[in-house]
């Protein structure tokens, strides 16, 4: 086996053991029964780096680690938490290895959002009724008032944070030699934009006031 196929095992497997982490001491309540977990976070920089099918595999072994550790809902909350995931992550990262420059990022997060709320709501409307014993009608009633506000926020938030965490991670990961070197400029490769941290903080205040809203705090 190559030292380059070592490193990337080596570095997913740390993202993969990350999102875990974050995943089980990280959970938000935010509307209803719904609760944020940052871990897409993390996957989504593991797809950005390697590319979607490695977003799929992190996901993948993130979503089976929880089922059989954390997860009340067995083998249905699993595929739930995977399929959410992948439709984020894999999209983004699918859209950034075609463009790989900050606007490929933006629209792949952008996509990544709207395919995760599409999703969503489809197969929410056919597998929360197994697995939460709701009626289906009553969740019909739900994905307009809970289950697309809560993809819509959980999206924007997710996205933010990969904004703001991207390139500092990836930075760290280079240093420790687990990651290539850019092929940019070594200026253009260390810079940070000033303009993506502002949107990104903006959007970031914007989504935590309305969890905060939603939550009933404020």
């Amino acid at each position: 086996m190559k030292n380059s196929q070592v490193k990337q095992i080596v570095t997913m497997a740390m993202l993969s053991a990350l999102a875990y982490v974050a995943m089980v001491f990280i959970r938000i309540p935010v509307v209803s029964f719904l609760k944020y977990e940052p871990k897409d976070v993390i996957i989504v920089i593991g797809g950005f780096i390697y590319g979607p099918f490695s977003a799929f595999l992190i996901s993948l072994v993130v979503s089976v680690v929880e089922m059989i550790t954390v997860s009340d809902t067995g083998w249905i909350g699993a595929l739930m938490n995977l399929i959410s995931t992948c439709a984020f992550a894999c999209t983004a990262a699918y859209i950034y290895k075609k463009r790989h420059n900050l606007k490929g990022a933006i629209i792949g997060l952008v996509t990544g959002i709207v395919i995760m709320i599409i999703v969503m709501l489809l197969w929410n409307y056919f597998l929360t009724p197994i697995y939460m014993g709701y009626p289906r009608e009553a969740v019909a009633k739900m994905l307009p008032t809970v289950f697309l506000p809560f993809n819509a926020l959980k999206g924007g938030l997710n996205a933010a944070i990969t904004m703001l965490l991207y390139k500092p991670v990836v930075i760290t990961l280079r240093k420790a030699g687990l990651v290539p070197p850019s092929l940019a400029a070594p200026e253009q490769a260390k810079k940070i934009s000033p303009g993506v941290i502002a949107v990104a903080l903006a959007i970031l205040a914007t989504c935590i006031v309305l969890v905060l809203v939603l939550s009933g705090v404020i």
